[in-house]
């Protein structure tokens, strides 16, 4: 039977088996999507084995398989000089690619609205920045406020990216801005809390926070309390699924169900 899997070391927390068993069943295709432990050091053994079985369709890599990946498979649209991570890889033609679906899962839920020209607030400055940095950078963002532990590392991602913009420290009053962004752990499960103040941002803000343990984070009850659009966590993480859900089998996943989906991995959380 075709499958493709999810790998990472932890990998046992992955919600992604319940989102694309979820899809495939909805659509009634013969396939399964599983997890598979793989070790940094077996990695490159791992695409060895899997290049050559031809029932596998891909894999949904998360960390720490990001970066090293690159090194591994075809990289056609130059991640590796430009997101920098690499989270998914398919067959395509007989060669195995690599792309990157972080970007377009952040993208999704705010596609509707124009970007160009305003302003966005991003918290943090890892590897989930990045794939958010690239994905505002080509919707237009005329400028980018990183909050920032690290002051260097976030004026390298503006400059890589090519975004004007300033560098905060976390504890900086938050400017008004438009979009408000979350790319950090902060305020997760067994991880810091995230204190900031809404009240400069305006009545039409969206305030997003990819932190999806909890669902309901502080941040995002603080928008709510203001009546801003808030979009948590799972919106990206389907968003980043149905990219690759159609790179493996072929067919974008079911449009009428997404209700379902939430309600079976919020039971899951």
């Amino acid at each position: 039977m075709k499958y493709a899997e999810v790998i990472g070391d932890p990998i046992a927390h992955s919600k992604s088996p319940i989102i694309h068993g979820f899809w495939l069943k909805k659509l009634g295709i013969d396939a399964h999507y599983k997890i598979h432990h793989v070790k940094p050091e077996d990695l490159a053994d791992y695409i060895k084995t899997r290049s050559s079985d031809a029932d596998w369709l891909g894999c949904n890599t998360t960390l720490p398989h990001k970066v090293a990946m690159l090194d591994l498979v075809a990289d056609p649209g130059d991640l590796k000089s430009t997101i920098g991570a690499m989270n998914t890889v398919f067959r395509q033609d007989a060669l195995l690619t690599g792309t990157n679906t972080d970007a377009g899962g952040f993208y999704a839920p705010i596609a509707a609205d124009d970007w160009n020209g305003k302003h966005a607030v991003i918290i943090g400055a890892g590897g989930a920045a990045r794939a958010i940095l690239f994905a505002l950078s080509k919707a237009g963002i005329g400028k980018v406020t990183i909050l920032a532990r690290n002051a260097l590392k976030a004026m390298g991602l503006l400059a890589h990216f090519g975004l004007k913009g300033e560098i905060l420290p976390m504890d900086a009053m938050l400017p008004s801005a438009d979009l408000l962004v979350n790319s950090s752990p902060l305020g997760m499960v067994g991880q810091e809390p995230l204190e900031i103040d809404l009240s400069p941002l305006p009545e039409n803000a969206i305030v997003y926070d990819i932190v999806y343990t909890p669902l309901k984070t502080e941040l995002l009850k603080q928008a709510r309390a203001r009546q801003l659009l808030a979009i948590d966590g799972l919106d990206m993480l389907i968003g980043q699924a149905a990219i690759a859900f159609e790179l493996f089998f072929g067919a974008p996943p079911p449009a009428d169900c997404e209700e379902e989906l939430r309600s079976l991995l919020v039971k899951s959380l």
